[in-house]
């Protein structure tokens, strides 16, 4: 096992190069770069991204006063950077390194990356290191307490659904999760809004923020109660919109293993019921339900958390990502997919010898 482990360890540096290369070359054939975001920036209604260029205009003003500027760019260029001194142009691809050819910025990003060095946000003007340390810690809030919370719910309830198959009980409980299913977390989200965060009805929960804006001078018992306060309605519709498959999938895995010979067997051996499902059926059974961790939660940290961080004001790394992408910040978009692409890795390892601790019959051991 341990030498299975060093493999899948050892992998993990080639598949990182492999994403980061294949992103990359999408990435330099993406229309509009960040040079051209903040040229339409600049051309428009003055905001907060300008001020990153405000020395680099303020150089080419003092170049111009000097004479050292030359003539306006020529009719070939792109048509957002008309009008603009060529040399400023040259400034902001200097600026964010696009000055250089494409097989060197991706070479010399695999060799920050190795130092563990993502470079600087070219909108926030602050290193992107920072800004994953600040927002990972609110995803990894929303998907760990959302899993753990989804597979409490569910693995109890498909195994008393299995046990109970045709009732009144799996009738009203099924009926319950296809509608759960059928609504997504964020329109769950809304509606939690609307009842108890002081849309219309309850103001019992905050609709801001993971804690209070006093949080550090609260007691620890007080910090911990006020972190799960604000995580409540966040957590509660992702989990509604989330359970319902591995419910369904514990339930089948359950009735499939239930009907094989070895449980008549323990049966006829007079072993009690419960002996036999949580003795015997429960670890064949579990196998499928556990390969799911590494999806759901990748899931939730990719796509359920998103809409439901930016409709609480969670200021998580999915929102960051996003808005990377929208505004074409490359150092934090290669950063984001370097994040979640390793996480991804490790927690598809942590699948595997989580395989083994349920049925050690699997072995990851080459055959002799």
């Amino acid at each position: 096992m341990i030498a299975y482990i060093v493999r899948r360890l050892g992998l993990i540096v080639p598949t990182l190069f492999g994403i980061m290369v294949l992103n990359f070359v999408i990435v330099q054939f993406a229309p509009g770069g960040p040079v051209d975001q903040l040229v339409a920036q600049l051309t428009g209604a003055e905001t907060d991204a300008t001020a990153r260029i405000s020395g680099v205009q303020r150089e080419v003003g003092a170049a111009q006063a000097a004479g050292q500027t030359g003539s306006r760019q020529g009719e070939g260029a792109y048509r957002g950077r008309r009008g603009l001194d060529p040399q400023l142009v040259e400034e902001l691809n200097r600026l964010y390194g696009f000055d250089k050819p494409a097989h060197e910025r991706f070479f010399q990003m695999v060799v920050n990356y190795v130092q563990f060095d993502f470079g600087t946000s070219f909108f926030r003007d602050t290193r992107v290191v920072d800004l994953v340390i600040e927002k990972l810690p609110v995803s990894i809030s929303l998907g760990l307490w959302s899993t753990l919370i989804i597979y409490l719910i569910s693995i109890p309830l498909g195994v008393a659904k299995a046990v109970r198959d045709g009732t009144r009980f799996d009738f009203w409980t099924s009926s319950a999760i296809i509608f759960g299913y059928s609504i997504p977390g964020f329109m769950f989200a809304v509606l939690l809004i609307v009842i108890f965060a002081g849309g219309s009805y309850l103001d019992w929960f905050p609709l801001r923020g993971l804690v209070s804006n006093n949080w550090e001078e609260l007691s620890w018992p007080a910090r911990i109660a006020d972190y799960f306060w604000h995580l409540t309605l966040p957590l509660t519709a992702i989990v509604i919109g989330g359970f319902a498959t591995l419910t369904m999938l514990t339930k089948n895995m359950f009735i499939e293993e239930i009907g094989k010979q070895y449980v008549i067997t323990a049966r006829a051996k007079g072993l009690s019921e419960k002996r036999v499902l949580y003795g015997h059926v429960f670890r064949n059974a579990m196998l499928i339900p556990i390969a799911s961790v590494p999806e759901l939660l990748i899931d939730i940290l990719f796509t359920g958390a998103l809409l439901v961080e930016i409709i609480f004001s969670l200021d998580g790394i999915g929102l960051l990502s996003y808005e990377s992408v929208i505004n074409r910040d490359y150092p934090v978009v290669f950063a984001t997919l370097f994040v979640f692409s390793l996480l991804g890795l490790l927690i598809n390892l942590i699948r595997d010898v989580a395989y083994v601790l349920v049925d050690p019959r699997i072995t990851f051991e080459r055959a002799p």
